[in-house]
């Protein structure tokens, strides 16, 4: 599979521009792309409250994205140890489509995956239904 480019936009900077994100894809939802830190521009990223765990890759870390002093709580996370069979995840973080200004994949602007939790990137070659959605709840 050809790289894809992936970058992502708040305040009007490029805040992560990389062609080596880790394209991962769960059941019910669309993909999610992990850049590594080294291609997320230096300083934008700071520790945010919280923390979550996924059965499958284990204690997540969110972020907050800052740049030029104005904070966009919580719009990214990562795994800092993964479980085993992720550890491809570490040093890599995922952002939040909705928390950030823009975020396309190969130029096409990303929508977000419905529901306030889950940061899945929705491209026109992706289709649902996706969890998130209302009614979806249970699956």
């Amino acid at each position: 599979m050809t790289p894809r480019r992936v970058v992502v936009e708040v305040d009007g900077r490029v805040v992560a521009d990389s062609t080596r994100a880790v394209r991962v894809c769960e059941t019910s939802h669309p993909p999610v792309y992990y850049v590594p830190r080294d291609d997320v521009a230096p300083g934008v990223l700071e520790r945010a409250r919280g923390s979550s765990f996924c059965e499958w890759k284990g204690a997540a870390t969110y972020w907050d994205v800052v740049v030029d002093g104005h904070r966009h709580p919580s719009a990214a996370w990562s795994y800092e140890r993964p479980t085993e069979g992720y550890e491809h995840l570490q040093s890599a973080v995922a952002f939040y489509p909705s928390r950030v200004q823009r975020a396309t994949v190969d130029g096409e602007t990303v929508r977000a995956q419905a529901g306030d939790f889950y940061g899945g990137w929705i491209t026109d070659d992706v289709v649902g239904p996706f969890k998130g959605e209302p009614g979806t709840l249970g699956w």
